[in-house]
Parts: C-alpha cells; structure tokens; sequence
C-alpha cells in the first residue's frame, strides 16, 4: 500500500512537473494511455504487420454496455473490418474534409459529429485535430492518431483502424460518398478517450467544441436572445468560432421527433455561415444551418426549393442555394429565433464578443476535485449528521451552509476596467467536471454543478492563506453565480464586477458529491488568480530535555522491566508494548502498531543514531503518546474510538498542525481505513510522520529560507528511514 502510494505520488509530481514545462499544449500533446504514435508505426512497417490496439479492442465491450452492451440485438452480426476491407480504394481524407464527410449512424452522437462538421470550415483548426501525414496508401500500417482536448490538456490519442460494421456498412457515423474514413476514425479515437462508443450517446455540442479547439463555450437562448445576436454570431463565423443550435424537448417521447417543416427535436444542428440579402428590395438576414445526419432538411422559407430564392439577384442565388439533399439548408434569421431554442458558440479564445473587434483574454486553469470524508452519526450534540470538515471538498451549494465552505475556494483580483473610465471588469468562469462518461458504465453520469462568487471581506484582501469559513457564507451574499446549477459537462457564465478581489467557490448541488473539475477564468484584462488554502505551519512543542535524575522512579522501573538486560527499546520491543498499552483501552479502535509506523517512532527519538531508545527518549517518546491520545479523545466528537476526517482535521490543528487541503487529502488518503476513519495507531503514526519531515526539513534548512537541495544519498537516506 505505501509503496503504490508513494510512487502514485510520485508519478503525480512528476506528470505536474512535465505541464509545468509545456506538456499538454497542442504542439506537445500528452501520449494518451502513454502509447507513441510514430513508435508504434514503425515497429508495425518494420514487423510488416497491422497495428491491433490492445487498450481499445476490436469486441464488444468496446461497443458499449447497455443499448449496446454484448447482450444487444443491435450488435448482433457486427463485425470489426478495416477500410481497406470495405472498400476497394480506402481514402483518409479526399479534397480536404468537408460536411458531407460527417453522416450519422447508428449512435446517438448527433452533438458530436455537429461539432465535427464545425471543425471542417476551420482548416487550422481541424489539422490540430486531424495531423497531417495520415492515409492509406503511404506508410500505412493500420494505425492512425488524433490529437483531442482533454480537461486542461491536449492528448494524442493512437487507434487501429478496425472499424465496427453490419450488413456490410458501417455502424456509425461514414463519408455520404462512403469512401472517406477520417470521420469515422476520429469518431473511434473519441470513443477510446471516453470507454467505449455507447458512452457517445447524447451530450452538448458544446462539449464537442471544446475537445477540438480548447476553447470555451457560451450558450444563448434564443427566446431572450439579445439584440446583436445576428452580429455576434457573424463575428464568431469570421473568428472561426465552432456554433451549434438545438430545438428542446418537452419530454423524451420528443426526442428526435420531427416537426411539421422537418427539424429534429432534441437533435444537435451546427450553424455554418450567416448572410445578408436583398430579398425583393428588402435586406433579409439568413443562417446556414447542417444537420449531421446528411439528410432530413427544413422545408420552410429559404429552404433549397423554396420559392424565395426567386426575389434574390442570379448572382446571390447562385452562390448561396444548395438543391442537394446534404442535411444542409438556409433559413431566415427571425425563422431560426423562432424553431430553434439554444444556440452554443465556442470561442476559440474567449473573445469578447460585445466588441467589434477581437480581442484575447486572460486566462487561467485550476484542475481540483470534490471529495466526500466520513461525517458524523446522527444525534451527537457536538457533531450533527452530514456536518464535515475539510478532509472533504464536497460540500454542496449554498442550501448547505453546514458544509458549504468546505469547497475548494479560488481569488480572483479583478483591477482594471475593460475600458477607460468605465467601473466594471468582465471575467467568464467555466466549471467542467471530468471523466464522466466513463462513469456511465458504472451507473454514474454528470453530477449537477454550478459556483458563486463572493466579495473578499476587507480584512482578508491582499492575503493568499486563507480559506473562508462557514460563519462568512452565513452572513455574506454572493455578488454573482452561474446561472443555474445543471448536470451537464460544463457551466459557463459571463459576469461583470467593480475591480476589486473576489472568491470563486465551485460545487455540485447537493453535499458529498465526488468529482474531478477543472475551473478555467477568462478575463478581458489581466487579472491576478489563485487558489486559495491555509498556510502551511507546524507549531509543535518543545521536548523536556531531562536527564535520568529527573524521570519518576516508577517510569524508570517500568523501563528496566520492558527493555530488558540491554536497557534500549528496539522496534520490536517497542510493537510489543504498545500493542499490549492499547488493548487495554477500549474505547479506541485499532488494528495494532505495526514494525513500520514503529520503527518511524524509534527514527523520531532516536538522538544517538543507535536504532534504539534509551530511558530519556522512551520517557519522551511515552509523554508525547499521551498528548496524542489525548488530543484523540478530545476530538472523536462522536465517542466512536475513531477519527472522521472532519476530526481528524480538528486534531491536527490541536496538535500544532496546520495544512493545505491537498496535503490533507493526501493524509486522508493515506491513513483513512476503507470507511474514511482514521483508529488509533493510524493517528498515531500520521503525527509521528508529520512531526518527524517537519523537523527533518527544518534542521536541513539551514539558512531559513525555505528550500532544501538533496543529492541522492540524502534523499534515498531520508525517505528510507524518516
């Protein structure tokens, strides 16, 4: 268990070292499941064989787990075939990747491929997810890769080739012409990255968006849409910026139901251009909108047929009108407001889009989660139930003021105005929960997420160790929010504030709720933010320095009796005594000291270097336990002879510690049992360590400065033996 956790830490450290210096940018993506693409390639050229993708099999699971789980008849007789097996003359891309490229099949990923459809009006933008030098006729070797936005990060995503078919075609999404495949390729990548294709199934396309570009996504309804929009939507067009619109649905026996002039309800459309025509003397705004399933087309005004194109000039019809049954179609602006419900941008780079003109935004990335801990039992009056402290991070929203501050907390520092004069700054805040969809095989899906903002209180400005307790939520409002908390990947929210500091506080609705999210801020000016935690300190109290004359004569003849003809206590010894002291206490759960968390005592007190204790360390060694012991009952508020994490957190601050969250978590981690209690010996132990590393480092920091450098032999010598 130590071992995996150390070097799971480890590996922690080092994966954030690698981001520090650039990895997980687009240009130096992360090798996902750490499989290299040009590797694998080459061995495959080389062995002169196909690549077989043991981390995404060509078999059922890979399909999905319910509507197509193994047991599914819409599985029956899928075979997993590569393009040069389907087809005579396989392309990967022809002429460049068009929308006719993207046809939807047998998955409920409309939102995907809509996304994907967006991404081929940007060529840019789509070789950043699409690299360049893929095919099947030079150095083809069954393999392809992808390069898919990931939480925070850019990841390269390596798959076979082998392709899931029935009846001869393929099962999901394919080229119209049937020939190209990078389509379907990057719809597999995608499936890897998320478990497996099932988990595609329904979703925003603005999740979509933003795994191909990074960006961040703002939604619109279109029933209070602003005045502008039509203009805001053409600057995003002209930026590149990935849109999608979708019609809600009342109830699920709407969805996919089609309306009287031929749109899908609750089916993801991507909006692809906007244009402004002289329609019989009058300026008419019109939107070019596709849907991802290559037919099923608008049949109202300015449809491909319609006889409104007959009051437009030769010239505007002939550029704009499409009589193909594509899935693509023109309709009037004031029509779309009216079918349509939701309209989703992407911006590639946050840009204000109240302004003419294209500006960048600050940004910053939080990658944090919320954990539960162990909470209290129902009816103690010093601990009523669900009241956790800060060994959970899942404290839900502003209903549960019990809980509420124990959410993670970030500073936002707003100090310039967006212009000259003005008195307000603007900032987006966009909270993603992560990895759900790979939940959705063990029955878990999007929890329900949003976040408030808080105005520091006056006397916490300008400070960075501090995290806002319960008793500021109880009597502070929040200056702004999401507008609503919603169980979808991510929530966005533009919000205007005076200059001046500001917390961000990110929950799901209801209390110990686990997840991963990543919190990213966007800023129309520099703005300076942090997340926030308590400083890092240890108070411990000086060790009575008595020499044999001083220690009770009943102690000493407690020691001649345990240490034997040697008069020292060795780990051994010392396992034996505490084992039989412990039994006799009741009241305290424990699974006995082991060699380890022994032999950390023995290092802690062992002054002489002689891997022993003589009378003066045992003597400090048996009053310091005391004080543990104490602190212990002290704080199991719920008499249960074990320690919560709200209490274990308690203790530690009694105990002269005070630490990070992500230090706790690490804590709780490490020396919580499987019901997130901390018993006795753990606790025990946990001090010991933290009292040990702090006085280590603050022996080995000889000049105060809080740094340590440590060749190998001193950092193989203390974390062996510490």
């Amino acid at each position: 268990m130590e071992c995996v956790y150390a070097s799971g830490m480890a590996a922690k450290l080092r994966s954030q070292w690698d981001r520090d210096e650039g990895l997980g940018q687009n240009h130096n993506a992360v090798k996902y499941l750490g499989q290299d693409f040009e590797a694998l390639r080459a061995h495959c050229l080389q062995a002169r064989r196909l690549f077989e993708d043991d981390a995404f099999l060509a078999q059922p699971s890979s399909l999905g787990f319910k509507e197509l789980g193994p047991r599914s008849s819409k599985i029956q007789g899928v075979r997993w075939m590569r393009p040069t097996e389907i087809c005579h003359n396989p392309q990967f891309i022809v002429g460049g990747a068009t929308r006719t490229d993207i046809c939807q099949g047998s998955l409920g990923d409309c939102w995907l491929l809509a996304a994907i459809a967006s991404l081929t009006l940007n060529e840019n933008l789509l070789h950043r997810v699409v690299p360049h030098g893929q095919s099947f006729q030079s150095h083809y070797a069954g393999i392809f890769h992808f390069q898919i936005w990931q939480f925070g990060e850019w990841v390269d995503v390596v798959i076979d080739d082998r392709l899931p078919v029935k009846d001869g075609k393929l099962l999901f999404v394919h080229s119209a012409e049937g020939e190209e495949f990078w389509s379907a390729l990057l719809e597999k990548a995608y499936a890897k990255l998320n478990g497996c294709y099932e988990a595609l199934s329904g979703g925003s396309t603005s999740e979509g968006f933003e795994d191909f570009t990074g960006g961040v996504t703002e939604m619109y309804e279109l029933r209070k849409a602003p005045s502008d929009l039509f203009s805001i939507i053409g600057r995003a067009i002209e930026r590149g910026s990935l849109l999608g619109c979708s019609i809600d649905i009342t109830d699920t026996r709407d969805m996919e139901a089609v309306t009287f002039k031929k749109l899908v309800k609750g089916h993801a459309y991507s909006l692809t251009a906007v244009e402004e025509v002289m329609y019989r003397g009058t300026p008419t705004k019109l939107v070019r909108v596709r849907n991802p399933w290559g037919e099923m087309e608008w049949t109202g005004a300015w449809s491909d047929n319609s006889r409104e194109w007959d009051g437009v000039d030769s010239s505007a019809r002939g550029r704009l009108q499409n009589r193909s049954e594509d899935g693509e179609f023109w309709m009037s602006f004031s029509e779309f407001l009216r079918e349509f419900d939701r309209l989703e941008i992407c911006n590639l780079t946050a840009d204000a889009l109240q302004a003419s003109q294209v500006k960048k935004w600050s940004t910053a990335v939080y990658q944090s989660e919320w954990r539960r801990g162990s909470t209290g039992r129902a009816g103690c009056r010093n601990f009523p139930q669900g009241v956790c402290g800060r060994g959970s991070t899942a404290g839900g929203c502003r209903n549960f003021p019990a809980t509420f501050w124990i959410n993670p907390q970030f500073k936002l520092a707003l100090q310039h105005p967006d212009t000259a004069g003005g008195t307000n700054c603007s900032f987006l805040v966009a909270l993603m929960q992560k990895d759900r969809r790979r939940k959705r095989k063990e029955g878990q899906d999007m929890e329900t997420i949003g976040f408030a903002v808080y105005e520091v209180p006056r006397e916490y400005v300008g400070q960075s160790a501090v995290h806002l307790k319960r008793d500021f939520f109880l009597t502070h409002g929040s200056s702004a929010r999401s507008e609503t908390f919603i169980n979808l990947r991510e929530v966005s929210t533009r919000c205007q504030l005076p200059p001046g500091e500001y917390i961000i506080v990110p929950s799901t609705y209801d209390p110990q709720k686990e997840a991963d999210f990543v919190l990213r801020v966007f800023s129309e000016k520099p703005a300076d933010s942090e997340e926030l935690d308590d400083e890092v300190t240890a108070n411990i109290p000086d060790e009575p320095q008595l020499d044999e004359s001083q220690i009770d004569a009943g102690f000493k003849s407690l020691f001649r009796q345990l240490a034997g003809a040697d008069m020292e206590i060795s780990a051994t010894e010392l396992e034996v005594i505490l084992n039989r002291i412990i039994k006799k206490h009741k009241d305290l759960k424990t699974d006995g000291f082991g060699p380890d968390a022994c032999r950390s005592m023995i290092n802690l007190m062992d002054t002489d270097g002689s891997g022993k204790l003589g009378l003066t360390e045992f003597h400090v060694l048996w009053e310091k336990i005391k004080r543990y012991l104490k602190v212990f009952r002290d704080f199991d508020l719920d008499k249960s002879g074990t320690m919560s994490s709200y209490e274990m957190r308690l203790a530690l601050e009694s105990a002269g510690f005070k630490l990070t969250n992500h230090l706790f978590q690490l804590i709780i981690l490490r020396y919580t049992e499987a019901d997130l209690t901390v018993d006795f010996d753990n606790f025990v132990t946990c001090l010991v360590r933290l009292e040990t590393m702090f006085k280590t480092f603050k022996t080995m920091d000889t000049d105060g400065d809080g740094v340590i450098s440590l060749n190998f032999f001193q950092w193989i010598s203390m974390t062996m033996f510490a």
